[in-house]
């Protein structure tokens, strides 16, 4: 296969393809198939720790072999990284910056520091684990010092233009990379808390356990809601940007980015193939277009597009869709009928008899073909096989299977037929990678010159920017016959089988009839290559500072003189607020669906500080409003309705926020992910954060770290809470609970109804809606880190928050009540758990602080 890489027009920038390899054979099947660069974890801090992955000791030979190929590796060390993982974390970059690896994938922002402080001019990657989804948060990146972020998948194609325009206009661009194929998180990347919260596996810490992939029941005001077969609520169809490859080479992102790292090396030699042929027919075409030839592009589409579906589908899919490219549509992205791999729908079967089953064909099977029939129960175990004959009759297509291979009493009329094994294509796919030699080929344009009775220079040069001369041992002489021509020195030179190369364009600088013999233009041309290949194995040779340490980064954890503890509660409507003044709650924080209710609850909190001022035993109460946890282009003005309430301080929540309250009171919130002092350090010293909120992925032993790493005043640490589970851009009030595609036809159910999602095991996990639409699945049972409230005191930390979601203003009393008793040390944090077990109807339970070990 060879890579078409005609140079591009200069007004358009050919996006980097990027692939996944869990392993060396799914490394040799991107390569082999095209990509650019593959990305890859060793066997610590990387977000799929469930793939075979690579250990450092591969390092130096795979970034040879990538090399060589004229292929970039990134490593990815995109988990949160624990306070007392730093001085391993830091060996390990170390060795990843010496290993000649070409930049490393990153989520965590003190260590996207640390690398900083080791090398000032190592390539750093922001993860999509950073959640960044605005000029802002690139800003952010870019002060972190990364070289590229990675977009959040959510963002549309309207909104990365808008992001490049922003940045541009700023002057803080970047180049942006985002996903174009592969599955989709339901949830933002770097906010999922669900496999913590369910079973304390942190997919902050690559332990997804994929619990969108699971059925839900539905539940609106009680009751459930009849969605007949469509039982998988949370689970996105998979992302194919196939079909807006053109649109995002215009939007100019510097990479594609397919998703699959778990995948086998099949998955990735096929869906990188896919993309590569595409991508350099749609920069072909978009070039033919800027040189007035622009009818080429839809002849190719209709030429290509069924063979490359047929493909994608083949290599995995829970169906195929452009995810949010194309903006919201939630009745596209969740089909919400499986959660599974399926493949290539062949039709629904119309009848069986004997031993014949008979579908209406919609796709092409052949005897050898591995098919499955769907009959709406996608969790149960399905009736499939292999094909045995393939035989039409009229306008129905007949299959039979081997003898006992199937049982015909569990399939049934009308069961949807699909096509999940194709072994022809499967053994194509495995051939493009077999053996040693290289299968595929990148151009080198070469210029030739020389005259009679000197040597022949050939000049080559990749497209790389690698560029090597070559002169003939022998001279040359005047030719009588055969003389060196363009096409006699274009078939000496262009045969490279067996190499990475391919000759691309030939110049020809010779004027006279000369010639040179053979042997001495092949030799000439295997020292091309040889060179070449030198070069491109040519270590980059990263600056490394000997005699740094991340120490050097460690905030003084000097304690200011201990005070007393304080319950923060975190409110969600104006009843609970109510029933926390009463209390006597001193730091308030809400947390509304509409913003524009909070001018109400700041009215609140002042007025029954002034008439109720004995109840307040210190301080008169501060009430502090959060904004919603992501923000987009074009979305400040939610920001603005946020600081119209005029509130005491603003529970910050991502980097667009960091900017817009920077002149005000503000506290970080979890969602900032601060699991190590370095983190923290940063968001303090440059934001100016009053206190930050620890990380939802610290058990007790890593928090209490943290605390004596830094100075105990700079967090507080929620100790009762419904863990925000998913947070997401899907919104399943329009999807199931209206035909509407957005917030603009919807007609608003997240208003009318309460929602709750039931899941396999009988529990109801509580679904709210924000002001931007998007939607947060809470746990159905509270936690509590009661258990572990003194330990926290002795350490110095002073301020708890307990949260509240839908709770009755009595729950809420009887609980801050509760809390109030065992910060004062009059019930104990067993004592504590009892009671609210006891109180609350769900249950509490100990939630993951109480998760020993490291994880």
């Amino acid at each position: 296969m060879k890579s078409d890489r005609s140079p591009s027009s200069l007004s358009l920038q050919r996006p980097e393809l990027l692939a996944p390899a869990g392993n060396w054979e799914c490394a040799k099947a991107a390569v082999e198939n095209g990509a650019d660069a593959i990305y890859f974890g060793l066997d610590r801090f990387n977000a799929r720790m469930r793939a075979q992955n690579f250990t450092e000791a591969d390092l130096p030979s795979l970034m040879k072999f990538l090399h060589r190929r004229g292929v970039k590796g990134y490593v990815t060390v995109n988990t949160l990284i624990f306070p007392k993982e730093l001085a391993e974390a830091q060996q390990y970059l170390r060795t990843i910056i010496a290993a000649d690896v070409d930049a490393v994938i990153v989520q965590d922002v003190g260590i996207c520091r640390l690398i900083r402080h080791l090398s000032p001019d190592f390539p750093i990657h922001a993860s999509t684990q950073m959640t960044i989804t605005s000029a802002a948060g690139v800003e952010f990146a870019k002060s972190l010092g990364c070289q590229l972020v990675v977009l959040a998948r959510e963002c549309s194609l309207q909104e990365i233009n808008k992001i490049q325009q922003q940045i541009a206009q700023q002057q803080t661009s970047l180049p942006l990379e985002v996903f174009v194929h592969g599955a989709l998180c339901v949830a933002y990347s770097g906010q999922c808390l669900t496999s913590e919260a369910l079973g304390g596996r942190s997919a902050n810490r690559g332990e997804c356990a994929q619990a969108c992939r699971m059925p839900y029941d539905l539940i609106s005001d009680g009751k459930v809601v009849d969605l007949e077969n469509r039982k998988y609520l949370l689970s996105p169809q998979d992302l194919a940007g196939l079909d807006v490859l053109p649109d995002l080479v215009k939007s100019g992102v510097t990479s594609l980015k397919i998703e699959g790292r778990l995948k086998a090396p099949e998955y990735v030699a096929n869906v990188t193939r896919v993309y590569r042929q595409a991508l350099d027919r749609v920069m072909e075409e978009l070039d033919a277009g800027t040189r007035g030839r622009g009818d080429a592009r839809k002849k190719s589409e209709k030429i290509s597009s069924s063979q490359e579906h047929y493909n994608l589908e083949m290599a995995f899919s829970r169906g195929l869709y452009t995810g949010w490219f194309g903006g919201i549509n939630n009745q596209e992205l969740v089909h919400a009928r499986f959660g599974k791999k399926r493949g290539v729908y062949l039709g629904e079967v119309t009848r069986i008899h004997n031993e014949q089953i008979a579908i209406k064909l919609e796709a092409p099977v052949k005897p050898g073909d591995g098919i499955v029939f769907d009959c709406g129960h996608p969790e149960a175990k399905e009736e499939g096989g292999r094909v045995y004959g393939v035989a039409s009759k009229g306008n129905e297509t007949l299959l039979t299977f081997g003898r006992s291979d199937l049982n015909l009493r569990r399939v049934h009329v009308g069961d949807k037929v699909w096509k999940t094994s194709d072994p022809e294509l499967d053994k194509q796919l495995r051939q493009s990678f077999a053996g040693e030699n290289p299968q595929f080929q990148r151009p080198i344009d070469l210029e030739v010159y020389g005259e009679v009775g000197q040597p022949l220079i050939a000049i080559a040069r990749d497209r790389l920017g690698n560029i090597v001369q070559v002169e003939s041992e022998i001279s040359l002489v005047e030719a009588h016959t055969k003389p060196l021509d363009t096409a006699r020195i274009k078939e000496q030179f262009g045969r490279l089988g067996n190499t990475p190369f391919y000759l691309g364009t030939l110049i020809n600088h010779l004027s006279d009839a000369i010639m040179l013999p053979v042997s001495e233009l092949n030799r000439m041309r295997r020292e091309i290559v040889a060179q070449l290949e030198e070069l491109r194995s040519q270590p980059k040779c990263w600056q490394l500072r000997p005699n740094v340490s991340f120490q050097d980064l460690l905030p003084s954890s000097s304690h200011s003189s201990p005070s007393s503890p304080s319950l923060i509660v975190l409110l969600r409507n104006l009843k609970q607020l109510q029933a926390a003044l009463q209390g006597g709650v001193e730091t308030l924080y809400c947390e509304f669906e509409d913003p524009r209710a909070y001018q109400e609850a700041v009215q609140l909190v002042r007025q029954q500080a002034q008439t109720d001022k004995e109840k307040f035993l210190s301080h008169l109460p501060t009430i502090w409003v959060a904004p919603p946890r992501i923000t987009k282009p074009g979305e400040n003005w939610i920001l603005q309705q946020v600081r119209a309430c005029k509130a005491d301080g603003y529970l910050v929540r991502n980097y667009d926020q960091l900017q817009f309250f920077a002149q005000d009171r503000c506290i970080g919130d979890f969602s900032l992910n601060v699991a190590n002092p370095l983190t923290a350090d940063y968001f303090r010293q440059h934001f100016g954060l009053e206190r930050l909120t620890a990380s939802y992925d610290l058990n007790i032993t890593q928090l209490e770290d943290l605390v004596k790493s830094c100075p105990p005043q700079w967090f507080e640490v929620t100790i009762h809470q419904h863990m925000p589970m998913f947070h997401m851009e899907h919104c399943v009030f329009c999807a199931f609970l209206s035909q509407g595609t957005d917030y603009t036809n919807c007609g608003r159910p997240c208003e009318k109804h309460e929602v709750k999602l039931k899941d396999r095991v009988g529990s109801e996990h509580v679904l709210k809606a924000d002001v931007g639409c998007r939607n947060t699945v809470f746990n159905g049972t509270a936690q509590t880190g009661a258990e572990y409230v003194q330990r926290l005191i002795e350490l110095g930390l002073a301020n708890f928050r307990i949260e509240f979601v839908n709770e009755t203003p009595e729950q809420v009393s009887k609980t801050i009540h509760c809390y109030s008793q065992l910060l004062q040390g009059e019930i104990t944090g067993s004592q504590l758990w009892r009671e609210l077990k006891l109180q609350n109807q769900l249950g509490v339970t100990r939630g993951p602080l109480g998760v020993s070990g490291l994880r």
